[in-house]
């Protein structure tokens, strides 16, 4: 069997960004889907750096997944990755895999290793947005739950995401947690969000604040590109760190297992190198007793397909992430989109990643530019 042709859709859900699907076709009519994660002032290069690299692609086994990828960095990419690269090269090897279980008639996962769990469980995010108030935050919250998820995650920072913030900000942001603790109860997990935006010294604050309200866990408290800052920034609260959304590839992910610096990780398969490159990740992590939260900022079609497969192998999966705010759009163009019931979703156990999209819904949602960000101009926190 040979890859003949790649095909990109580049997408206009109507709200977050425009998602970026690829589709591999071969000489036997089997084809695989991928998905690459996108961000909304980085999705035309993403798409420029696939139809660079289908020339390279084009002519080769979709079975020789692990020898596309490693040919691709070392000898298309110059042994020099970035965030954009690492995305097209993500979407291809899903679709790899995709064409592969098709082939061989059997779900992704069962080419991994075999299922650990039958359903997984996820956590809402993208229901908070246009919330700017404790008492917006607390309704909205409420909303998720009778939507029967039983953990849900935002972010608490009013304002732009700048290192250093007032003790306004700070008090704002623990007004907020507690609003959401008390609209949803005791036993809703609150997964709380910093978006890699703090100086160590606010976020610490902010956490030692919130201890009291239980959350699940503290995302990003400050960028992981330095890990002795995040390191020390574990030591001193009680919440467990996450990390992991910013990094790409199992190297980057290496300092963080060896100076401890995370209880938990989130690499995204849209953007980490694929799903063998998340399932590496996912086998480091184990001898450091950390735990796989796989981040999932993209549809609720491939890209949570992907994700599934490779959290119900993983033995230390915790949770993933489902966006609310884009079920409609997914529901829209898969043929045969995942359901949430009560917190989780059943593992697909079709042929390949298990979903298949609808090529005419696609083509009735192209691309469009999201509207400029004015830049600011200067204000009293600085910039």
């Amino acid at each position: 069997m040979k890859i003949t042709g790649v095909t990109t859709f580049l997408a206009h859900p109507g709200v977050g960004k425009n998602l970026c699907f690829v589709k591999l076709d071969t000489d036997e009519g089997i084809h695989g889907w991928g998905e690459c994660y996108t961000q909304s002032d980085r999705d035309l290069q993403i798409v420029a750096h696939v139809d660079q690299l289908e020339r390279y692609l084009v002519g080769r086994d979709p079975f020789n997944i692990k020898h596309f990828t490693q040919v691709a960095y070392d000898d298309i990419a110059g042994r020099r990755g970035a965030m954009d690269f690492y995305c097209a090269i993500s979407g291809l090897e899903q679709a790899m895999w995709d064409i592969t279980g098709k082939k061989l008639g059997v779900p992704v996962h069962q080419l991994l290793g075999g299922a650990c769990r039958n359903k997984i469980r996820v956590y809402a995010n993208g229901w908070s947005e246009g919330a700017k108030t404790p008492e917006a935050l607390s309704e909205k919250a409420s909303q998720v739950i009778e939507m029967g998820f039983t953990a849900l995650k935002f972010d608490p920072i009013p304002g732009p995401w700048r290192s250093y913030v007032s003790r306004e900000v700070e008090e704002a942001a623990v007004e907020n947690v507690a609003a959401v603790r008390q609209a949803v109860g005791p036993d809703v997990e609150i997964l709380v969000e910093m978006h890699r935006r703090l100086a160590p010294m606010h976020t610490v604050r902010i956490a030692r604040n919130i201890e009291q309200f239980r959350p699940f866990w503290y995302e990003e408290p400050v960028l992981a590109e330095n890990v002795d800052a995040l390191a020390a920034v574990k030591r001193e609260i009680n919440i467990p760190i996450v990390t992991g959304e910013e990094l790409y590839t199992k190297f980057e992910f290496r300092e963080i297992f060896e100076k401890q610096a995370a209880d938990i990780i989130n690499p995204d398969v849209c953007n980490v190198g694929g799903i063998l490159e998340l399932k590496e990740i996912a086998a480091m992590a184990e001898p450091y007793y950390v735990v796989v939260s796989p981040h999932n900022y993209n549809s609720t079609t491939v890209g949570l397909a992907a994700t599934l497969q490779v959290s119900t192998n993983i033995p230390n999966f915790l949770i993933t992430e489902y966006f609310v705010n884009l079920e409609s759009f997914g529901q829209e163009i898969a043929h045969n989109p995942f359901q949430v019931k009560d917190g989780y979703i059943s593992i697909p156990q079709g042929p390949g990643l298990g979903i298949e999209l609808n090529e005419d819904a696609l083509k009735q949602h192209p691309y469009q530019p999201f509207p400029a960000r004015s830049p600011r101009q200067f204000y009293e926190e600085g910039p």
